[in-house]
């Protein structure tokens, strides 16, 4: 077993089989030693979108959700990755993380409920998951999810 799914084990963390897309696109790219992976919404190991993660953020998501949903997201992102690499120890580092928050109007506190996803990443990953981020408030995400996550890795050469 990778020191990666070692540590997920230790942390109680079981990755969902990786979801399949909703629309013309592919859940994760491998370009040359990046991956990126598609946009994960937070769905449940059943596949499922649970009501206390859909809706807008500041209205009918509560903020102890909206982080919650944030760190399935990134539980989400790493079974993509999973799905790509067998192996999550190919994975060299966290580049990036952009995080969309299905925001009420005028509510902007979403720096801090990204925290969930970033939490999650440099709780697996260690060093190596610290990263840039981008966190956002938006008019909609799919299937009303209040979150949705995207990642960027770098990956080991050898």
């Amino acid at each position: 077993m990778s020191v990666i799914e070692d540590r997920l084990l230790s942390l109680g963390i079981v990755l969902p089989k990786p979801s399949a897309p909703v629309a013309n696109y592919v859940p994760a790219v491998v370009a040359g030693n990046l991956l990126i992976i598609s946009g994960q919404l937070a769905l449940d190991v059943n596949g499922k979108l649970p009501p206390e993660f859909t809706g807008k953020v500041g209205a009918d998501v509560s903020l102890e959700n909206a982080k919650a949903a944030a760190r399935q997201c990134a539980i989400n992102v790493l079974a993509q990755a999973k799905g790509v690499l067998e192996d999550l120890d190919w994975i060299e580092r966290c580049v990036r993380l952009g995080g969309f928050f299905n925001t009420a109007p005028g509510f902007a506190a979403i720096a801090p409920l990204m925290n969930g996803a970033s939490d999650l990443i440099v709780e697996v990953l260690g060093d190596r998951g610290r990263h840039a981020r981008s966190t956002i408030g938006v008019a909609e995400v799919p299937l009303g999810s209040a979150v949705e996550v995207e990642a960027m890795f770098l990956l080991k050469t050898e």
